[in-house]
């Protein structure tokens, strides 16, 4: 799919679906969005360049994710979203600019592309060239990511109440394990996380260096300044998250191995108790042919006696160490 976007006159973008036969001066940013081969092709014949493949968007060279060529600038990096289940998948999305046009190529929905509009109507930014959307566009991705960190601190949060205090005793099937994937889970987004925050510093770093080189005066540089120190800090957001995230699987297979330590505990003095009763009732249980107290009218309970005795001396002794 290829939509074309012109400035609204009223602010905003105002866009259209599908490729026209010439691209006019108004259009000032083209989307591709899993775009077929022949979109591709009729699209790379108005630029007068070659798009990447998905292929090549996947390079995790530098040389390969940022670089000048034909006239235009192209550059990747790896952008989160949502898949709607609470998963988070993250993709490479190219952003190419060529003079006033921009050109991003995905294959997966972020939010910031389908909410890009309105931002730029609520925040009066500017979108009279291509250069101005993608700085709102990058704006937009790192308010996004902040969002997503912010919503994973609270998801750790929550797990260590369910290992410290809302898991009840003896829940280790149940309620640590569902910790673990729960933990699991945390980890593969603030993988994905750092993976995106490190290419997208990467890319605003090059674009401001870009535009610092091609213009005599970069009027973005301010703002490419702040998105800069913004993703700085949440590199550093996500290192913290992810130190929490150790911390936590250490605890929950600390908790779990408590818990196995005390079912184990409770078989050893359980055999413990039960062995001198086993003891006694497999002496008397020998079939020797002179054996005195199968003579005696009381030899049977006396034999109970002695193993109830036995059992319950090793049991009172566990109890007055403590260990029960």
């Amino acid at each position: 799919m290829i939509r074309c976007f012109r400035p609204a006159p009223e602010g905003g973008l105002q866009a259209s679906d599908g490729l026209p036969d010439q691209l006019d001066d108004a259009v000032i940013w083209v989307d591709m969005v899993s775009p077929g081969a022949a979109e591709k092709e009729a699209l790379e014949a108005l630029l007068g360049f070659t798009i990447p493949s998905l292929e090549d968007m996947r390079e995790i060279e530098i040389s390969s994710r940022l670089f000048t060529a034909s006239g235009a600038t192209f550059m990747t990096a790896s952008v989160p979203a949502d898949r709607g289940d609470g998963h988070v998948v993250a993709g490479p999305v190219t952003f190419i600019l060529s003079g006033d046009l921009l050109v991003t190529l995905r294959y997966h929905e972020p939010r910031a592309f389908a909410t890009i509009g309105r931002r730029i109507r609520k925040l009066g930014l500017d979108c009279s060239s291509g250069t101005a959307v993608m700085v709102a566009l990058i704006e937009a991705i790192v308010d996004n990511m902040a969002d997503m960190l912010e919503d994973t601190g609270r998801a750790i949060e929550a797990l260590t109440r369910s290992v410290f205090e809302d898991a009840p005793p003896g829940d280790t099937h149940g309620g640590l394990q569902a910790v673990l994937r729960g933990i699991g889970a945390v980890d593969d987004t603030l993988t994905k996380a750092v993976d995106s925050l490190t290419t997208q510093t990467r890319m605003v770093d090059f674009l401001n260096q870009n535009l610092a080189e091609t213009q005599r005066k970069n009027p973005f540089s301010r703002r490419l300044r702040i998105v800069g120190r913004d993703l700085h800090s949440l590199v550093e957001h996500a290192g913290f998250l992810s130190g929490k995230v150790a911390f936590q699987l250490d605890a929950t297979l600390g908790m779990i191995n408590i818990e196995q330590n005390n079912i184990m505990k409770i078989f050893t003095v359980v055999s413990v108790v039960l062995l001198p009763p086993t003891l006694i009732g497999s002496i008397y249980g020998m079939n020797f042919r002179f054996m005195p107290e199968l003579g005696w009218p009381w030899g049977y309970p006396a034999a109970l006696g002695a193993m109830v005795a036995s059992a319950l001396v090793p049991y009172l002794w566990f109890r007055f160490r403590g260990w029960l």
